[in-house]
């Protein structure tokens, strides 16, 4: 490990699916001690996106609580088995396809890829945007994203084009009074991104999600997300 992610995201539920170019998330990639050496950012300030290789930290371990300090462990001897084939919640939850076919974290080996927007550089940390990172995942490596080898216009999505996020629209009826506005726009965008599985649709079931020291209370209906509540942790 070189580093960890340090959000607001102190739960896996809200975390955006997916790395998303417009997120306006902001995530602070700490270094490591032996690794906070300038020269290893050297240039790195010219190029606009980054990719990030990452452990599935949540699902490395099994036998103890999982805290910050406990994912930023790397131990392999307690690593979930898995499985050839997994249930992506956005099929409902019931149909299986193979796990190389998916980026499910239960994996032979759990490691995660994420391209980000490289925001600036302060006291030696990166600030990013569009992260798809629960506070304290390790990252591994960062390398440059290169527009000219790494995009491919013709791509093909597979079965996840027709299953891609369709959105909802957030209401607040006043819930958000008195927040600050940064941490308002996040909220919202992680609403709108719909975090609910893929097989959940009911209409009075209460959803709760942490981000930023707050707990949001939400309801979905017909594509309308209505915050109920939002209580300081």
């Amino acid at each position: 490990m070189i580093a960890y992610a340090q959000n607001g995201h102190s739960d896996k539920f809200g975390i955006p699916r997916q790395s998303r170019e417009e997120s306006p998330i902001l995530t602070r990639i700490v270094f490591e001690p032996e690794f906070r050496i300038p020269e290893a950012l050297r240039g790195i300030e010219g190029f606009s996106h980054l990719w990030l290789i990452w452990g599935f930290s949540e699902v490395q371990r099994t036998d103890v609580p999982c805290t910050k300090d406990v994912r930023r462990e790397e131990s392999t001897k307690d690593r979930l088995s898995w499985s050839p084939t997994v249930r992506p919640p956005k099929l409902g939850g019931n149909k299986r396809m193979g796990v190389f076919a998916t980026r499910s974290p239960f994996r032979p080996n759990p490691i995660g890829l994420s391209s980000v927007r490289l925001v600036g550089i302060e006291n030696g940390d990166l600030i990013v945007s569009g992260a798809d990172l629960l506070d304290g995942t390790p990252i591994y490596d960062i390398k440059p994203y290169l527009s000219f080898s790494d995009s491919h216009e013709d791509a093909q999505n597979g079965f996840a084009e027709a299953h891609k996020d369709t959105g909802l629209v957030v209401e607040y009826n006043g819930q958000s009074l008195g927040l600050p506005a940064d941490t308002i726009e996040a909220i919202t965008y992680i609403i709108a991104q719909d975090p609910r599985p893929g097989y959940q649709d009911d209409p009075q079931r209460e959803y709760k999600l942490d981000y930023s020291g707050y707990t949001v209370t939400f309801t979905v209906e017909h594509a309308r997300a209505i915050v109920k509540k939002i209580e300081k942790r």
